[in-house]
Parts: structure tokens; sequence; C-alpha cells
């Protein structure tokens, strides 16, 4: 029997990104002591008192089906959040809750792309992202950018591509895997692009509540953009709420209503209890985000002070996000080379660039995602270990 091309291609037909990842799990399995500094999975788990309003959901009889859009206490919690942070207006109406924001993303892309319309991201990428455009029937087509830029989108690079015809365009900011956060003036010029070749932006604002340098600016709040935008957000990083699943799509009310059609046919909504925790943990206010954020501030400013002592790796402006862009090119190695060598000598895991594209060719992804002491002897042997192989 045959499957469809659109699941059997969903990866491209080749590796998926994640060879490194895998290969250091099967090691931590075996009893190997692997420092994994791979994906972006907190090393603290959901507060407690988060845990507690779940329970208490849960205890309270909030198993059976949820809404399908989402509660109408979350969708306006996350709309009071979002017209609070951007000062564009914003209601329930507005407002998908998804299975996380993975399920966020596809559905953005169902929403704005039909067979076989060339759908446009940025590399480096989010492993994810070309699947996701294919899953839905669409045709990914990357825009590189250049380390020599901090891997900032140039303008016109997209013009090139939307000229040639495009439905999307997916940006990340703050960015996976690069720390980067998008300028105002890189902003601009997307959102200048999308207006002039009418191209639906789908803007995965994730990591917004982790900026260490500048500041988040959600696309949506620029002129003319908030019709022809859809964010996708999730409390999987701002409340480490990873294995909660719970996303939303924002986007204009015609969209949603489209997009709540596609949620009763595929998800079938998000479990109640996880919900109620969700609008909870909101309540919080910033305080919360913040405190969730500090581990990666903190291990961020250890690393400036390691990387500042030596020449041989360089650091990615690492303004935001939980993860650091590594420059290993000097060693000779490819990025990919370069991790498999790190972790069949030293067992300390990281993720090649080229998992995410070709931009970054001969760099590796760092997680923040092991305790401070950890962290810091990780990336000090890194560094030794790349100052051996550049000799």
């Amino acid at each position: 029997m045959q499957l469809s091309q659109r699941i059997t291609h969903i990866t491209g037909g080749g590796s998926d990104g994640w060879d490194v990842f895998y290969k250091a799990r099967r090691m931590i399995a075996d009893g190997e002591p692997v420092i994994e500094l791979t994906i972006g999975e907190h090393d603290i788990r959901t507060d407690a008192v988060i845990l507690g309003a779940m329970d208490r959901s849960a205890r309270g009889g909030h198993t059976g089906y949820a809404m399908v859009p989402g509660t109408q206490d979350l969708r306006a919690s996350v709309a009071t959040r979002i017209q609070e942070r951007t000062g564009v207006p914003t209601t329930y109406e507005n407002i998908l809750i998804t299975p996380g924001g993975q399920a966020g993303l596809f559905a953005a892309h169902v929403a704005t792309c039909n067979g076989g319309d060339r759908a446009l991201y940025i590399d480096p990428y989010y492993a994810t992202y070309p699947g996701t455009i294919r899953g839905v029937g669409a045709e990914p087509v990357v825009v590189r950018t250049r380390a020599e830029d901090a891997f900032q989108p140039r303008a016109e690079d997209i013009q090139v591509e939307a000229e040639k015809g495009a439905a999307s365009l997916l940006i990340n900011t703050p960015n996976n895997p690069t720390g980067i956060v998008y300028s105002a003036e890189t902003l601009e010029g997307i959102a200048r692009v999308c207006r002039d070749n009418n191209i639906w932006l789908i803007s995965d604002e994730v990591y917004d509540t982790q900026v260490w340098d500048g500041e988040h600016i959600s696309p949506r709040s620029l002129p003319d953009m908030a019709e022809r935008t859809l964010v996708v957000g999730s409390m999987s990083k701002s409340h480490a709420m990873t294995g909660s699943r719970v996303g939303w799509v924002c986007g204009p009310k015609d969209a949603i209503e489209h997009l709540i059609n596609l949620a009763t046919h595929t998800t079938y909504g998000v479990a109640g209890f996880i919900q109620d925790a969700a609008a909870f943990a909101l309540e919080q206010g910033p305080d919360l985000e913040q405190e969730i954020a500090a581990p990666f501030r903190r291990r961020r400013q250890i690393a400036r002070d390691i990387l500042a002592e030596q020449n041989t790796v360089g650091l990615i402006p690492a303004q935001g996000a939980m993860y650091l862009m590594l420059d290993v090119r000097a060693t000779g190695l490819s990025g990919e080379d370069f991790a498999n060598s790190l972790l069949d000598t030293h067992k300390i895991a990281t993720m090649p660039g080229e998992s995410f594209g070709t931009a970054a060719h001969g760099h590796v992804r760092v997680a923040m995602t092991v305790d401070d002491d950890t962290f810091s002897n990780a990336l000090k042997t890194l560094v030794d270990h790349a100052k051996t192989l550049s000799y």
C-alpha cells in the first residue's frame, strides 16, 4: 500500500537534523554520562503553583471535552497579554488555543497556503519549519541570512523570493537557533515586503519573554500588518510548560474563525484542566515569567565572560532565547563534525548549525539548559576542544 507523498516527504527525503541528538540519547540510554546542551527544555520543571491549579481543575471535573477554540478565560487572558505588550487591540475572538506552538505553526500554514504555494522561511530555522510547510502541501522556500549580518534577514533577499510568488513568510524572533532578536529596521523591511507582495506573515514569538538585549517587537504592531499577520505563541518557554502542550494563534477574526473549523476537524481542542492552569499562570503576570527566564539571562553572561577570554570560538550576539550560536569555523570542521567530535571525546552534546539549514555551517547551537556550574564547565571544555582542533 502506498502512503501519500505529503507524509513520506515531510523531511524532504533526508535527515531531519536531529542525528547528533539521537546519538546522545542512545549514549545516555546505555548509561554514559552525557551533558545535554541540545534541546530547549528547561532544567527546572513547571512551577508547583501552576501544577496546583492544574490539579484543582482536574479534580474539580474539568476533564471532559473543552471548547474547541479554547476556554473563554484563557483566550481572554492571552488576548489581554498580547494587547498590553503590543498596543494592538486584541480580543478573545483574535485567539485560537492550540496544542502547543508547533500545532499553531501548522494551523497558520494551513490557513495561508494552498497546495503547491511557495512558503518562505528564514535560514537558520527551527528544525521543524520546512517539514511543517511540506506537511500542508506547500513548497518550502528558504531565504538565507549571513553570519556577518549576525543572521539578521535582509529585506532585499526576501523580496527576491517574494517576487517569484509566495503565499506566506515565516519568521522567528527572538530566534531559535541563533539567539538573535530582529531589529526594528529588519522587521520594518520584512513588513514592507509582505505589504508590497500581498504575503501573509507568520510570526513565531514563543521566546518573547526571553530578551536580553534590545526589545521584542511583534510585527503585528507595525502599520497595516495586523490584518496580514498570524502570531504563534506558547506557554512552553515563558512558563516552563513544555509538556503541557498549550499554545495559540493570534490573528484577524475571520482567519481565526476558519482556524477554529480546522481545529474541530483535527485536534478538537486542548484539555480543559491544562487550559485552566495556563490561564492561572498568565494571571501571575511578568514576575513569574522573569523568574523562569532568569537562569538563561545569567548563563548568557557566564558564556560571554568565558568566551571573552579566547579567540577560537566566536559568539553570535546572544540577544534572546535560551540558546547560544557558536562559530567553530576556526577548527576547520563543519558544525556537524565538531558536534560529533565533542560528543565522542567529552560526552557533551550540542546541535550542529547545519541542523538548522546552511547559513550556520561551521557553527553549533548550545542550549543553556543545565545548572550554572555544569554549563560553565561544559562551555570551557568546548572551548578547549576547539583550541586543540584548531592547532
